[in-house]
């Protein structure tokens, strides 16, 4: 495989590189002009679908995490520049990270995961959305399957701004210190549009065919991340805020904040779910879904009291080391 050293003045990340695509094969022409973004890391059981469903698209970057599959193989037999993006804390994310510095060659930019895909459908009402001069940014909404099973009640459908205008969208940044353990990915930062929006009608598919442990791995990474923004939410620095009132996206974030300063929330949060949302109505996947999402509840919750307990243990040795120096001081 061969690589390309990025050049200086493109890349933050002095180690990012560019893998070359395999060498052109009979690529269909441009019928979507659109620059596509897929944050990968070991999607391989994930990714050819959704490249199968961009064929017509103007460009696709496949950015990865140093995957340990046929990730990068897959990418690259479907004519995709792959990117290798090397996290080390902070912000941006891998998905602004890409936004901020690729070369982007189309007005429009889609975000798609790598076990998310376009229906013939979707693709067609993009392209007549595209041609919509008034117009910077369209929500899509997600058809969810787990386990097999068409999710389609507890909530597990919702829309997110998916295709906008390069410079026209951006991901709000929730917590600031962030590391390697809360995943090099965005999670629940959602993109904010700096102009006019419409919702599409036609959804993407999200088929994660990846192992329930995989599921849960990822999953601990996001509670990571989402424990620290609560370690940092006395500082709210969230652009979309909270509100019962205000987009589903809004609606979601109130939900839960809601429950979270609910005593026992998570056993309501699988509650609600399950019972309330009707998540019983999907069968046995539903209720492994709606038992995860309480499961990432509990974690963090979990995670939030171990910080607590941490940082009482440190408190007092910092205590006596204050008092050392200020007894040092009097002395000299």
């Amino acid at each position: 495989m061969q690589e390309l050293a990025a050049p200086a003045h493109l890349w933050s990340e002095p180690g990012s590189t560019v893998l070359t695509a395999d060498e052109p094969r009979d690529l269909p022409a441009v019928t979507l002009p659109v620059s596509v973004i897929v944050p990968v890391r070991n999607e391989g059981r994930n990714l050819r679908r959704c490249l199968e469903s961009l064929s017509g698209a103007g460009e696709v970057y496949v950015i990865d995490s140093q995957s340990t599959d046929n990730s990068v193989e897959i990418a690259r037999e479907f004519g995709a520049q792959v990117i290798q993006f090397h996290y080390h804390g902070g912000w941006p994310k891998k998905r602004q990270w890409a936004l901020d510095m690729l070369p982007l060659r189309y007005e429009w930019v889609l975000l798609l995961d790598a076990d998310e895909s376009l229906t013939p459908a979707l693709f067609s009402e993009m392209k007549q959305a595209l041609r919509n001069t008034e117009i910077d940014g369209y929500y899509i909404g997600l058809e969810m399957f787990f386990l097999g099973r068409h999710l389609r009640h507890s909530d597990a459908t919702f829309y997110k701004l998916s295709l906008f205008r390069h410079g026209k969208g951006r991901f709000e940044c929730r917590a600031q210190q962030q590391d390697n353990s809360m995943c090099d990915m965005e999670v629940h930062e959602h993109v904010m549009a700096s102009g006019t929006t419409r919702k599409l009608k036609e959804r993407l598919v999200h088929r994660n065919v990846d192992t329930l442990s995989r599921y849960v791995h990822k999953h601990n990474e996001y509670s990571n991340w989402e424990a620290q923004v609560w370690r940092e939410s006395g500082v709210e620095k969230a652009e979309l805020r909270a509100n019962l009132f205000g987009s589903q996206a809004q609606r979601r974030r109130w939900m839960r904040k809601m429950f979270f300063e609910i005593p026992g929330s998570p056993v309501l949060f699988i509650f609600y779910k399950y019972v309330l949302r009707f998540g019983f109505l999907d069968g046995v996947p539903g209720l492994i879904y709606c038992g995860l999402q309480g499961v990432q509840f509990f974690q963090i919750k979990a995670k939030l009291y171990e910080a607590k307990i941490s940082e009482e243990k440190a408190s007092p040795v910092q205590s006596r080391d204050l008092t050392a120096i200020k007894d040092c001081n009097v002395r000299h």
